[in-house]
């Protein structure tokens, strides 16, 4: 299972901040903030309790051995959620390899801006004759998504290949625009359920088809969000790990510290940090409580890389404001191993170097970083896993949904809805011209009249 060190992330080491007894007085009401969580049981949990998921994206299994490239078409929670398990889980020159190394599994693209050089370089360099298209929106009116499905339609047709062979939806199980053309076009479909929002869904066919794609495990996704899901729902604060790490943003974010940091140490555990930006931003960037009042809550989310970050961001870390909290994520088991070769062993500023393992050195970096941090009063944390595999992905990821739960409860708000997002939505289809948007273009082009522009 997942490891975590608390140890540099209280006032017992730091000489200021959270005390580990407030920690546990706060924890006194954990049984009450747990069942707030689950009463009604979220979507993301709700999902565990059977294979129903997981054995209607395997049935696709043979269909998917068909194509040599697997293309997601999606922004956001449809898209970082796929991009995270495929960095993971699979090697990172996994696109590179051939169809033989790969096991003839597909190569991943995601289609996740419509940023024209971004799209162009992918679509350009795919034989679309083996390549199968998945669009993910529930709704089927994501401006981003379906330009870029229709582009994509749009070069199918001009070779004369059938969108039923060549695309799947993922998307409402009745309604929307997705679901009338899978209809009317015998196009396969997969359902993102009702009770679980698109930052959650990464554990439904949102991001399982994918991952099945390129031969992930999905049924060992599911193992490590079960035994993650009966982890992190203790309700005694000395055994849950999510609890705990969720009362401490909690208590850093009552005290101005309204930053938090996840750093891994692993450039393939990377992605899981953009992940959990959009998690823990969409989920508890709120200006209303559940009373309606005004409140302006959240704590913005922040990634870096280890060791990379080290030379570009750790000295604002250290010496500028005290704002932030840091996660560190830690690899134990890389898998591969590269050792430094004797060489230079007469120069003194190299030879500690030789027959260093490449891992060991970065865990000390990672090491050294955090106790460089604490010794300047910055709480810090770190999260280790003892190999990268999906039950740890998987158990990380309900880690973290969990977490955001409780952060929603004790902060008093919706964690599961997105109303800030909406107006840039609205504004998108006015100034593109869809009908019936007139009205709001209008009047927040009076609004935001005034120019200063050079």
């Amino acid at each position: 299972m997942l490891k975590y060190d608390f140890s540099f992330a209280f006032k017992e080491t730091l000489e200021s901040g959270l005390s580990f007894d407030e920690l546990l007085e706060m924890g006194k009401n954990t049984s009450t903030i747990l069942e707030r969580i689950n009463s009604p049981e979220p979507g993301f949990l709700r999902i565990l309790s059977n294979d129903s998921i997981l054995d209607e994206v395997k049935t696709l299994e043979d269909w998917l051995e068909n194509f040599e490239n697997f293309v997601v078409i999606g922004i956001g929670g449809s898209a970082l959620g796929n991009q995270a398990l495929h960095s993971s889980l699979n090697p990172l020159n996994w696109n590179n390899l051939s169809r033989e190394k790969r096991m003839k599994k597909a190569r991943i693209f995601v289609l996740d801006n419509v940023d024209p050089d971004m799209v162009s370089s992918i679509l350009g360099e795919l034989d679309l004759k083996t390549t199968v298209f998945n669009v993910i929106s529930k709704s089927g009116m994501t401006a981003e998504c379906m330009s870029n499905y229709l582009i994509a339609r749009g070069l199918l047709d001009k070779l004369g290949l059938p969108a039923s062979e060549h695309f799947i939806f993922t998307t409402d199980s009745e309604k929307g625009v997705l679901r009338e053309i899978a209809d009317r076009e015998k196009i396969r479909t997969l359902t993102i359920p009702d009770d679980v929002g698109g930052r959650f869904s990464v554990l439904t066919p949102v991001g399982l088809l994918s991952a099945l794609a390129e031969g992930i495990d999905i049924y060992g996704l599911y193992e490590g969000a079960r035994f993650g899901r009966e982890r992190y729902l203790r309700d005694n604060v000395k055994s849950n790990p999510a609890l705990v790490n969720a009362l401490i943003h909690y208590a850093y974010m009552k005290k101005g510290y309204n930053i938090s940091v996840m750093m891994p140490y692993s450039n393939r555990l990377y992605t899981l940090a953009d992940w959990y930006r959009q998690l823990w931003a969409e989920s508890l960037g709120k200006k209303f409580d559940l009373n309606g009042r005004i409140v302006h809550t959240g704590q913005t989310p922040i990634k870096a890389l280890g060791a990379i970050d080290q030379h570009s961001q750790v000295q604002l870390y250290n010496e500028g404001p005290k704002d932030k909290v840091i996660t560190f994520i830690k690899l134990e088991d890389f898998g591969n191993q590269l050792t430094v070769p004797f060489i230079h062993s007469d120069v003194e500023a190299l030879s500690y170097l030789n027959g260093v393992e490449l891992a060991e050195l970065l865990n000390a970096e990672l090491r050294g970083t955090s106790i460089a941090l604490a010794s300047n009063g910055i709480p810090n944390l770190t999260i280790t896993f003892p190999q990268i595999d999906a039950f740890h992905v998987g158990e990380f990821i309900v880690s973290y949904e969990i977490q955001t739960a409780i952060a929603g409860t004790l902060l008093r708000i919706n964690p599961y809805d997105q109303p800030g997002v909406e107006l840039g939505k609205k504004l998108t289809y006015a100034f593109m011209g869809r009908r019936g948007y007139e009205e709001i273009r209008d009047r927040y082009e009076e609004k935001t009249s005034w120019r200063f522009e050079l």
